[in-house]
């Protein structure tokens, strides 16, 4: 049979080899590779092909389990099983099981894309395991039909899915019912809880609840203001916080340290709460709002200096101003599609100490590492943390020292 057989709409009886980045699973017929969702290593499914462009693979849904693995559970969300509500891909499959896979992912990104050949358990978040992973997010977004529906999108498609739970939200936005209510005239709902108790949602562009939010991690207090940034866990900032604190040993107070998408100031902050009120940072962040918020959250930092650029574009300017990096330690926490070659390179030519990558995609993360590791840096500690339970995103931390 031609490879380039289009098999749009056909079904196949499949067996799975492994899971692939982005929360789907290997699976072969006939010499292509089927990228299949929905199920797990070892499971025979029979699956539809639902998207297919004539190359050495395609995509495929599961529709009926043969051999269920021994790791498969009820899944933790009625409306994601049965009607295809996105944002659980993994729910189910056992908790315990999903950080098994996830580590399978950080492994192979990293030996294929860095050849860097280590396996990094991917850690649950402490107290997840009391709950299955269940009310952490303390940030969602809901979409809304013309019908007036507010829901999730239903996976691959813009159709709103409705709903009467939302198990991966803290019980704060839970209580609210707004996905329980009907609304005419509105696209899209987005709503925020506070560790301090405040909350914050969006009817569109238009704000309710408080204007600004306090979130605390490590003793420490940040303003953010509407529609700003924080990480969506409930125990992330103050574990990722401090797991910087820890990585960050041997930081020179007074060298040139930055902090790039420095955000409202968190690690900043928790540097702080280490080094002391003469920390010489720099947080760097694109959005003006936030970089206001990272000026009054760092205020009593008198060597804190806030600048809103995007960071490539700092770098430039830093590079052409002669900064001086040696002894410094780099903080970077950049988006899902990772720091790029571009800033990379630029921090290699300002030869910074040490680098701290904060990373929420392996691949991503792989790709810089190797351009880093090209450019004279050793990478000297790898963690990853489940800090998105029932899907498949997880978050790693780098350090990187100047050999």
């Amino acid at each position: 049979m031609s490879k380039t057989e289009n098999w749009q709409d056909r079904e196949l009886e499949l067996e799975i080899e492994k899971v692939a980045h982005g929360g789907i699973f290997v699976a072969r017929h006939e010499g292509r590779v089927v990228f299949v969702s929905h199920t797990a290593p070892g499971e025979k499914v029979r699956a539809k092909v639902f998207e297919d462009k004539g190359g050495s693979f395609c995509r495929a849904e599961t529709i009926e389990v043969l051999t269920p693995s021994v790791k498969r559970v009820t899944h933790i969300w009625k409306e994601a099983d049965r009607l295809g509500a996105g944002g659980a891909e993994f729910g189910h499959l056992a908790l315990d099981y999903q950080r098994q896979l996830k580590t399978d992912v950080l492994e192979e990104s990293l030996s294929r894309m860095a050849g860097i050949n280590q396996r990094v358990q991917v850690m649950a978040v402490p107290g997840d395991e009391l709950t299955n992973g269940l009310g952490y997010r303390t940030r969602i977004q809901l979409h809304v039909s013309e019908e007036g529906v507010a829901g999730p999108y239903r996976e691959r498609s813009h159709d709103v899915v409705p709903v009467k739970s939302l198990p991966l939200a803290v019980a704060e936005i839970n209580e609210l019912g707004v996905h329980l209510k009907n609304w005419q005239d509105v696209k899209r709902i987005e709503i925020s809880s506070a560790s301090t108790g405040g909350i914050q949602w969006f009817i569109d562009k238009k704000i309710k609840g408080d204007k600004r939010l306090t979130e605390r991690a490590l003793g420490r207090s940040f303003r953010i203001s509407s529609g700003g940034f924080w990480q969506v866990h409930r125990g992330a900032a103050e574990l990722l916080a401090s797991e910087i604190v820890e990585l960050s040993e041997g930081l020179e107070v007074e060298a040139n340290n930055l902090d790039l998408y420095g955000g409202v100031g968190l690690f900043s902050g928790a540097l702080a709460t280490k080094y002391g009120k003469k920390l010489n940072i720099t947080t760097v962040e694109s959005s003006k709002v936030a970089t206001s918020d990272a000026s009054a959250n760092l205020v009593d930092l008198a060597k804190h200096k806030a600048v809103a650029a995007p960071v490539e574009g700092f770098l430039k300017l830093q590079i052409k101003q002669g900064l001086e990096l040696s002894g410094a330690t780099v903080i970077l926490d950049p988006p899902r599609a990772g720091a790029g070659k571009q800033v990379v390179d630029q921090l290699s030519f300002l030869k910074p100490k040490k680098v701290i990558y904060v990373a929420c995609d392996p691949v991503s993360l792989a790709r810089d590492l190797k351009t880093f590791t090209a450019s004279g840096y050793r990478v000297e500690t790898i963690r990853a943390f489940d800090l998105f339970p029932h899907t498949h995103h997880f978050e790693t931390l780098v350090s990187l020292v100047l050999e």
